[in-house]
């Protein structure tokens, strides 16, 4: 086994791990964040030696596509998110008028 890459924590390597096994590459946690009571601490990810250029492989690509989720501000930003903010201005803007009718009708 040879090292593939050092997470922060325990969660992290986990999810590296299955990431990987999903591919079927066969990894190994070690570190201070994998087990015991207090499960704290960086973990090294390692992979069999054959498998560790696919593994690199896998890791640059989920990168890669994660910068391009991370686009929020871009010009094409529309999406299931832009559709909860308009929901959510829409709900607003409704109970913004029943209050003020509500006013209205108290007043008049």
């Amino acid at each position: 086994m040879v090292p593939l890459a050092k997470v922060p924590s325990g969660f992290h390597a986990r999810v590296l791990a299955a990431r990987l096994g999903s591919e079927g590459v066969v990894t190994q946690l070690r570190g201070g964040g994998v087990d015991g009571p207090y499960p704290m601490g960086a973990v090294e990810v390692l992979v069999d030696e054959p498998d560790l250029a696919l593994a690199r492989e896998l890791l640059l690509v989920d990168e890669v596509e994660s910068a391009f989720d991370d686009d929020a501000g871009g010009v094409d930003a529309d999406g299931p998110g832009r559709v909860v903010q308009v929901s959510l201005w829409l709900a607003v803007l409704v109970v913004l008028a029943l209050v003020v009718q509500a006013y209205v009708n108290t007043v008049a």
